[in-house]
């Protein structure tokens, strides 16, 4: 595995801190004090990149990340859509995880409809915005135990249940929805239907107030016999028990790494910035020994050390992703590590420059709030870890709980 960024990719590196850099940081603060008011600068953007999407043979951003396209292992290895999509997000998150959640048409969504959709459902769902409903009041990390129904009625699926915390559930266009078809058979059971918004049945209840990422809405959303087509089922309709939940879960071995790569981005931001407000009293020498220096400086370096690890294992589970490998195992470690890091590196920043990265003058304060989310959605820190061991020791979920 080659640990530099692939040359195809530095343009797209650059243009994405760009307008990090210049267009979200400048109005990160505005739409943090004022949450739930819809970014309408980010319309322009994303008209930017779905002019991007249509000129390139291969997509930038969430529809980019899936294990689809035709790579046999004898061609060798492959960098593509994953780490495209990687490698913007960790950039655009140097300037502002709330906007970049924010950002039409690049949902969570549109993530999961890349990596399972068919052909036809690629083609009719291109273009929408698509948010993601996996958890329910009863239901939080054990997705398995949703109990949102969808029951067959001809060529129509009925679905009822609640999801809270939808991420963009109120703003996009549609939502991927994970229902079970039958209780009692369990994890195998559960598959995922795209429900546009304006379907009779499907209503918004309640828009959260948060600790972080303001400029993104957080929804919750009922379903009461809310009729949908089944050709809107994302994956096979039939019910596999000896696959059991793997199918709807691949989902997530493409979305974790994204989501590390958010932590990784965040992370970045305020390493950068404690160490510009620090230059002034401490001197940068990474060949003195960790001894012989101020107690800030080991902090930076460890800090500095934590983020690059957590940075390499979300590029390689990415890389795993691009070239068709099981990544599993890979995209749950990363996310563990970058959440972990992210969340304890944004506070230690703030530590470490003082009253000064407390205030909102700074940035600071606004990415460790922000980061503490990074290390709970698509997954909390406990369950990466318990699917890790899983993974590691060949064990089942009624095995390993």
């Amino acid at each position: 595995m080659n640990l530099d960024i692939p040359k195809k990719f530095k343009g797209l590196v650059n243009h994405a801190h760009q307008v990090a850099e210049h267009y979200y940081r400048p109005i990160s603060r505005k739409y943090d004090k004022a949450e739930h008011s819809y970014p309408r600068e980010l319309e322009l953007l994303a008209t930017l990149l779905d002019g991007m999407n249509a000129s390139s043979p291969e997509a930038i951003g969430a529809t980019s990340a899936s294990k689809r396209g035709d790579v046999e292992h004898d061609q060798g290895i492959k960098n593509g859509g994953n780490m495209a999509a990687l490698l913007g997000i960790m950039e655009l998150c140097w300037g502002d995880v709330g906007l970049l959640l924010a950002m039409p048409r690049q949902g969570l969504g549109n993530a999961a409809i890349a990596a399972v959709a068919d052909a036809d459902q690629l083609q009719r769902f291109k273009g929408i915005w698509a948010a993601m409903a996996i958890t329910e009041p009863g239901c939080g990390s054990d997705s398995a135990a949703i109990r949102t129904t969808a029951t067959q009625d001809g060529d129509d699926y009925i679905i009822n249940g609640e999801k809270i915390f939808v991420t963009s559930g109120e703003r996009a266009d549609a939502v991927v929805v994970w229902a079970t078809l039958d209780k009692a058979l369990g994890r195998a059971a559960i598959k995922s239907f795209v429900v546009e918004h304006g379907t009779p049945g499907m209503s918004v209840t309640r828009l959260e107030k948060k600790l972080g990422i303001k400029a993104s809405d957080t929804a919750s959303i009922s379903f009461t016999d809310c009729r949908v087509p089944a050709r809107n089922m994302l994956g096979p309709a039939e019910i596999n028990v000896e696959k059991g939940f793997a199918g709807v879960m691949e989902t997530f071995d493409n979305t974790r790494p994204l989501v590390a790569g958010m932590a990784i981005g965040v992370a970045k931001a305020s390493l950068d910035r404690t160490r510009e407000l620090l230059k002034k009293k401490l001197t940068f020498d990474y060949a003195t020994t960790l001894f012989n220096v101020s107690h800030a400086q080991a902090t930076l370096y460890q800090l500095e050390a934590d983020w690059q690890a957590a940075r390499l294992l979300t590029l390689k589970a990415a890389w795993m992703a691009d070239n068709r490998m099981p990544n599993s195992k890979e995209a749950s470690i990363a996310k563990a590590k970058a959440g972990r890091v992210a969340n304890q590196l944004t506070l230690k920043c703030v530590e470490l420059v003082g009253a000064l990265g407390y205030g909102e003058d700074e940035l600071l304060e606004k990415w460790a709030r922000d980061s503490k989310i990074l290390d709970i959605f698509e997954g909390t820190q406990q369950i990466q870890l318990l699917i890790i061991a899983r993974r590691l020791l060949g064990k089942t979920s009624s095995e390993l709980k």
